[in-house]
């Protein structure tokens, strides 16, 4: 442990003593209404009943006044409420209060004598459907998501923000691309900013039973956002605070792969302290999004603690404590190929599968433990009626192991894929402390903040060579054989480079080992005013970033932000503008950027220049317009427009079939699209939600940082934008949900349709059609990936690719000989896929027209029963999910540089029960 990251540790940790002595205003992203209830003669009105509900977003809570009149609701996520107050022998008070930061909003409520109850029923007005905001974002409320059927359960956070959130398209293994850009989503969890990537095969997420609500911000971002902010994901977790009688529950589920899950949650407290706790697990047989439609070694499991503690020391002052810890496992999904130990590749295995010390190879078993480690303090001062100070801390440690398969041959995958044995041991640490000061009065809302980041990178690689064709040479610099065979030792370069880690040589040869460290430091500061005047609002803001990695970098960030509300007509029109940082990733920072100024990797990462290839932060300019326009009481659009230009643009690129990946740099990138969402408020039981987005993610070279990546206009050298693999033209998720009352059955219902991802290598991919054979007057496709590499049966096969009457299987290629000893083709007017689209030859473009994933539709439907016995205190829920209803047999994507090949799930039911109390 360095020096450094030592202090800053022992300053955490004193940071989290000081506030465990010393635990409502609320805090981070959720505000609280206080208020207070009297008769017309000033007398309090115990017993009264507060409601407070959002239509849109589905937050419902109540509660009732004590012995003194008062009430309030905390842990409130921003946002506009109805605030209802009735009681027996009064008449009913309406209100409308709006939470916008961490002062708390008070109320002072005076109800009318009536001459009995007055039962009232409030429904939801145009104006109550429209915020007068100026940055575009979706609020969901957990009442919505708790009957929501999600497809991945080992990534269900980020399967619910590719359901309701528009601009995402959906990837494999829990992966989204928000608005045309790969990971550039960060989370700020009850204000903990986290911006390293969160998909199941880098991270742990948080559980999705630990959130209460959470707001997905798709517009220019407020000032306090910074780094990763194409989406930011601002989360409120659950709170025991004010749940005077303890309630919690216990589920349990099994389902199709052999997936079980059970879990175990507990709210209690009092009016000033409470304790929110989850616990869960989960076991499956299909763990990751598999490279085929079947499941071949694929079984994972993992386990969840959450907890958040909250008390109230005194009037003015009050402690919060996050703490999370996940850890999960899996194996690497295997392909035909690789479940087969490699009977296609006569280079090692060509004696009955046994390795060339005559062991027997078997099927690759790679697997992966990722362990999760969070803890987040703060402090909350309310300095007096308008004012409110927050001090917090965090420490989040991922620490993520590879394992090879126990024989190192086994890992050897085709040509164009894996040909080497990796193991990897990351920790990636990050520390910091943050604080902020919120002001309200009038017509200003403001909120000042600092927020230090110091991130800790250890990164350990093992590697082998399990491919001979992999070295460039067998001979030194003089021409003589690498392999001298009275020393058993690599002679002179580049002997010496490669061959002593060539596994395949006789007596074999060890394994190289790299250690890379370094710790990024940030430090951010940033002033924003919400300023509300009549119909208008205004979001002024001013951020500066200050980036010190292995490049450092200062960048000045104003945000700007007008919206105009039109009561007349329930309209909202809005436009924003932002200039943003956008730092690198993190994950293998260190190997991306000084790998190819290694003899070793330089060759096996693909580089085209050796050297140090550092990462300067990018910066973007980034411009929306948009509209909000309710309907009458019942339906609520909301659409923008997106443009973004941003100078160092990163992406992700990958080490062979296996999940060591490192980030890569290329100039520039242009974004345009849209992005709309159409809410229907619960009418009679019904509600309905509706996003679509269409976005471009326009790639430029050359590229300019980080290791070698697979494009092939890049390895040309030239200039001309590519479509980046996570370019969609169009997706649309319909989510229709229906109660008839509120003690019977409810049945939820998904329609997902998505045109396509960018695919990766495939046969027209790169010119390959445009170039083509032509014998005899008939033209003929290669059956060739973008490197003019042969496929393999398998991978025709996981493509859907056929020949006239030819359909390829797992060991049965199609096409055929043309051209002596050259790679398989097919006639041009035979070839097509079933499950991607390939341009026509002499048509493919890498901007206008790139090969693409064929479009699909996936259906996902639940039902259910809340309380299936009617009781009272204790209840029974009962569930039933299936998702691809219809079975359909789709692709995610398709050897692309990045996600790979994988399917979407197959149709897999779920069966769940729960008690509550």
């Amino acid at each position: 442990m360095t020096t450094s990251y030592r202090r800053l540790l022992i300053a955490i940790l004193a940071v989290a003593i000081l506030t465990a002595t010393a635990g409502a205003q609320s805090v981070g992203n959720s505000g609280s209404i206080n208020g207070s209830v009297v008769d017309p003669t000033g007398a309090v009105v115990p017993k009264a009943t507060v409601e407070i509900r959002n239509p849109v977003s589905g937050l419902d809570r109540s509660t009732t006044t004590d012995s003194t009149g008062k009430f309030a609701f905390t842990n409130v996520p921003f946002n506009p409420y109805h605030l209802t107050v009735t009681a027996e022998g009064f008449s009913s008070y309406v209100q409308d209060v709006e939470p916008r930061s961490a002062v708390p909003v008070n109320v002072a409520i005076t109800l009318k004598v009536s001459g009995s109850t007055t039962a009232v029923t409030v429904e939801a007005e145009g104006g109550d459907l429209v915020e007068n905001d100026s940055t575009f974002h979706t609020d969901v409320d957990r009442s919505l998501f708790d009957k929501l059927p999600l497809e991945s359960q080992s990534s269900s956070l980020s399967s619910l923000v590719t359901l309701v959130t528009p601009g995402i398209s959906a990837d494999s293994d829990g992966l989204f691309h928000g608005l045309g850009e790969h990971a550039e989503a960060s989370f700020s969890v009850d204000g903990q900013p986290i911006t390293d990537q969160q998909s199941k095969i880098f991270s742990n997420q948080i559980p999705l039973d630990s959130i209460q609500s959470m707001e997905v911000i798709a517009g220019a971002p407020p000032a306090e956002f910074g780094d990763k902010t194409s989406v930011v994901i601002n989360v409120t977790t659950r709170s025991g605070q004010g749940v005077t009688t303890p309630h919690g529950s216990f589920i349990a589920s099994y389902g199709s792969f052999g997936t079980s899950t059970a879990a175990f949650d507990l709210s209690y407290g009092g009016q000033n302290w409470g304790n929110f706790i989850s616990i869960s697990g989960l076991n499956s047989g299909r763990f990751l999004d598999p490279p085929e439609f079947v499941v071949l070694h694929d079984k994972g499991n993992e386990e969840n603690l959450f907890d958040r503690a909250d008390y109230q020391i005194t009037p003015g002052d009050s402690i919060h404590l996050n703490f999370g810890y996940t850890r999960s496992w899996f194996q690497t999904p295997n392909t035909f190929d690789s479940q087969n130990a490699t009977p296609w590749n006569c280079v090692v295995v060509c004696n009955g599968g046994l390795d060339p010390n005559g062991n027997v190879v078997g099927p690759a078993d790679q697997r992966s433990q990722i362990k999760t480690f969070n803890i987040a303090p703060s402090w909350t001062r309310l300095l007096n009626a308008t004012s409110v100070f927050t001090l917090g801390a965090f420490v989040r440690r991922d620490q993520f192991n590879y394992y090879p398969s126990g024989n190192p041959f086994a890992d050897l995958g085709p040509v164009n894929l894996q040909r080497e044995t990796i193991g990897q041991n990351r920790k990636l640490t990050n520390a910091g402390l943050r604080s902020d000061l919120s002001y309200v009065k009038g017509i200003h809302n403001i909120k000042l903040g600092a927020v230090y980041q110091q991130t800790f990178l250890d990164e350990q690689d093992s590697l082998g060579i399990v491919d001979p064709t992999l070295l460039p040479s067998l001979a030194d610099s003089n021409g003589l054989p690498c392999y001298n065979t009275t020393t058993h030792q690599a002679i002179d370069a580049p002997c010496t480079d490669l061959f002593p880690y060539d596994l395949t040589q006789p007596g074999g040869g060890s394994l190289f080992t790299f250690n890379g460290h370094t710790d990024v430091k940030e430090f951010s500061v940033y002033a924003r005013d919400s300023i509300t005047k009549g119909n208008w609002s205004l979001n002024l803001g001013l951020r500066g970033d200050f980036y010190n990695g292995l490049t450092t970098h200062k960048e000045a960030e104003p945000r700007l932000g007008v919206a105009y509300n039109i009561k007349k007509t329930n309209t909202v029109l809005r436009i924003s503008y932002a200039r943003l940082l956008e730092t690198p990733f993190n994950e293998n920072l260190v190997l991306s950027s000084i790998g190819c100024a290694n003899a070793v990797l330089e060759p096996l990462l693909g580089c085209t220049v050796p050297g140090v290839t550092p990462f300067n932060p990018g910066f973007r300019n980034e411009f929306h317009a948009g509209i909000q326009q309710a309907f009458g009481r019942y339906l609520v659009f909301s659409g923008e427009y997106i443009w973004k230009y941003t100078h160092n643009g990163y992406d992700f690129s990958i080490l062979g079939n296996t999940p060591i990946t490192f980030p890569v740099e290329w100039e520039r990138s242009k974004i345009p699209g849209y992005a709309g969402r159409v809410s229907v408020p619960n009418f009679h039981g019904f509600s309905a939600l509706a996003v679509f987005s269409s976005v471009a993610a326009r790639f430029f070279t050359p590229q300019i940082g980080g290791a070698g990546a697979v494009p092939s206009v890049a390895l040309a050298g030239g200039s001309t934008p590519f479509r980046i693999d996570h370019d969609e033209k169009f997706n649309l998720t319909t989510h229709l949900q229906y109660q008839p009352w509120k003690t019977g059955p409810w049945f939820g219902f998904n329609w997902r349709y998505d045109s396509g991802l960018v695919a990766g290598q495939t046969p027209c991919f790169g010119g390959n059609c445009a170039q083509g054979i032509t014998v005899g007057g008939t033209d003929y496709i290669s059956l060739t990936d973008s490197f003019g590499v042969p496929l393999t049966a398998d991978q025709e096969f996981e493509s859907g690719l056929f020949c006239g009457t030819q359909r390829a299987t797992p060991n049965t290629p199609i096409g055929m000989t043309v051209v002596p000893g050259q790679p398989l083709a097919c006639p041009v007017s035979q070839f097509g896929s079933t499950l991607l689209q390939v341009p026509k030859p002499g048509t493919e473009n890498d901007d206008k027209n790139p090969p693409r994933i064929a479009p699909r539709h996936l259906f996902d439907v639940a039902v259910g029963h809340d309380n299936l016995f009617h009781g009272d205190k204790y209840k029974v829920s009962v569930q039933l999910t299936a998702i691809n209803l219809a079975n359909d047999y789709a692709l995610y994507n398709f050897l692309s540089t990045f996600s790979g090949t994988h399917y979407v799930t197959p149709r897999s039911l779920t069966a769940e029960i729960g008690f509550h109390f």
